[in-house]
């Protein structure tokens, strides 16, 4: 089994009555079919459908867990806190807990969940600091897993950059189409329902090894695709346009100077 410490994530807990009523109406999954030691993934979302913030969230009796960016949680915090108004609720930033991830076999321990988004990324749990396994790899070896399987996730999507459909959360079990209303669900409804999100987030690579050029445009045959929207070195994502990726068929792609290569994932169903 290979364990990961995700040093790049951090925690926060809410607990209180009514937690399940408060995630329920800001968050873009259904908060009520959560049972204890299960969990989904979810966005908080700008009223126009762009996401600020995506995390997991994992319920542990009356508590639910967010696993989220830990360059963004502080602002996460501020932004539930500014949300709770007069809800019974209480928001912590939990300082003494760690996430790992783990993948092919093994015993974990914590408070322990398979990762709701897609099997191959495997478990993961929100552990004491003490207890995270003393041979558990770098966050960077869980980086590698997650672009070599096209998962893009928090710094990939920015703040208020990217429409959640476009950002893959349907095809990553993010959001829920039966649930009451939420921040932004007006606007991702209609996208669904029009069939308007024709933009998704690609891995990117590039062929010859060369660090990717950042928010460069991705053309082929002089027609724009569309635009890198991360980088981590030479591989990365863009959120590209699928009818002209489709158009492109076998011509070379290139971002700047730089020849690329776009993978479609298994996953994504568009």
């Amino acid at each position: 089994m290979t364990v990961a410490h995700l040093t790049d994530r951090a925690v926060i807990d809410i607990s209180g009555p009514e937690t399940g009523n408060f995630l329920q109406g800001l968050i873009t999954n259904d908060v009520e079919i959560l049972d204890a030691g299960e969990a989904l993934y979810a966005a908080l979302l700008t009223p126009q459908g762009k996401i600020l913030f995506d995390f997991l969230a994992a319920r542990s009796g009356d508590t639910v867990f967010l696993d989220c960016a830990a360059a963004a949680r502080e602002a996460l915090v501020k932004r539930l806190t500014l949300y709770r108004l007069r809800t019974k609720v209480t928001i912590t930033a939990r300082d003494d807990l760690a996430v790992v991830a783990a993948w092919n076999t093994g015993p974990l321990h914590g408070l322990v969940f398979d990762d709701p988004r897609f099997n191959a990324l495997g478990r993961r749990a929100i552990v004491e600091k003490k207890e995270i396994p003393t041979d558990a790899v770098g966050a960077d070896v869980y980086l590698a897993r997650r672009l070599g399987l096209g998962v893009p996730e928090s710094a990939d999507f920015g703040q208020d950059k990217i429409f959640a459909l476009d950002a893959g959360l349907e095809e990553l079990q993010g959001v829920s189409f039966e649930k009451g209303c939420y921040v932004g669900q007006e606007l991702t409804a209609r996208m669904k329902h029009r069939g308007t999100a024709r933009k998704r987030l690609l891995a990117i690579v590039s062929q010859d090894g060369e660090n990717l050029p950042a928010d460069s445009q991705v053309s082929a045959g002089g027609k724009t695709l569309g635009e890198i929207v991360s980088v981590y070195g030479a591989q990365g994502f863009a959120l590209i346009r699928l009818d002209r990726l489709e158009e492109a068929a076998d011509a070379e792609l290139i971002a700047n100077t730089v020849r690329v290569t776009i993978t479609k994932p298994a996953w994504l169903s568009a």
